[in-house]
């Protein structure tokens, strides 16, 4: 049950950081479906840090690769803002797109960095073990990951953001009535910009989480297993809301650590279903969720319209 409650908490802080991503994103008005693509790319910037960083020391280290998986999340995100915000596109098809072209490109760096280091090496995997155990704490066997205490201040820092300040409430105005904000004076681009961007950073955050639970090595061409779309599925069922989204994650998050953990747990080993089964099981609950909540969803009434300051 440790080791549940262990696996439950760092899914959970994966599916807050990337949710509240996609929130801040859809409050200034872009939907963000490129959240798997920039979850990966924030992997492999955190990833390409550990492995060039060393151990040397551990502060250091977990600030450097931190800080790499931000700002490769949100350099990929600025695509979707040129794309998106610049040149109007359809939301939907760029988010899509920077999904598919996230996971190839990563996977082709990463070849060709090993190949480089080592010509007999094609693979797209990088290790990072021993950079691993400096964001580990061991706390009488349970593996406190400092992504955990991340996550929860992330929860607080957005709710503050978007309720409490300026900011949050130009960047909310922005996604419910653009051409209203932009009548007092608000830069509607600057702030769809300012979401996307924060959206990216967010999101590389989760990439680098989700590797990082894991043991020692993350092959890139597997993706991030769908957890850009359901931290999509946990962002729609709280509502747009830090706090509903956190309760949310640590639902889906629980149904996600059933599938490492369920072999531990007897009553589940019991039932005798197939592995695949419980592997399914976070997706086929965010189809159910999705289902019976999505007619009494509210989204921000602007998001996924391109602006156009000449309209009113």
């Amino acid at each position: 049950m440790l080791l549940l409650l262990q696996y439950t908490l760092i899914f959970t802080s994966v599916l807050v950081l990337v949710a509240l991503g996609g929130c801040i994103s859809e409050h200034s008005g872009v939907i963000n479906l490129g959240l798997e693509g920039i979850m990966v790319m924030g992997a492999l910037g955190g990833a390409l840090m550990m492995r060039a960083f060393g151990t040397e020391s551990a502060l250091l280290m977990v600030l450097a690769v931190i800080l790499s998986a931000v700002v490769f999340g949100m350099a990929y995100s600025a695509l979707l803002g040129v794309a998106c915000i610049n040149f109007k596109a359809d939301q939907t098809l760029v988010g899509t797109a920077l999904n598919l072209l996230g996971t190839a490109a990563a996977t082709v760096l990463v070849k060709a960095i090993n190949t480089a280091s080592n010509p007999d090496n094609h693979s797209s995997e990088i290790e990072y073990v021993r950079a691993r155990k400096m964001f580990i704490v061991n706390i009488n066997g349970f593996e406190f990951n400092w992504f955990m205490l991340i996550a929860v201040l992330a929860v607080i820092g957005v709710a503050i953001m978007l309720y409490k300040t300026r900011f949050g409430l130009r960047l909310m105005a922005c996604g419910e009535h653009p051409q209203a904000a932009d009548s007092v004076g608000i830069n509607v681009y600057k702030m769809r910009w300012a979401g996307v961007l924060l959206s990216g950073a967010l999101g590389g955050l989760g990439g680098i989480c989700y590797i990082l639970a894991g043991v020692s090595l993350w092959k890139f061409e597997n993706g991030v297993a769908g957890f850009g779309f359901l931290a999509l599925a946990v962002m729609i069922f709280g509502q747009w809301n830090p706090v509903r989204i956190s309760l949310a994650a640590l639902l889906f998050g629980l149904f996600r650590a059933l599938s490492n953990t369920y072999v531990g747990i007897p009553f589940l080993v019991s039932l005798n279903l197939p592995s695949n089964v419980y592997n399914m099981m976070p997706y086929i609950v965010s189809l159910v969720v999705l289902a019976f909540t999505s007619k009494t969803s509210r989204a921000p009434k602007a998001e996924g319209i391109p602006y156009d300051k000449s309209t009113r």
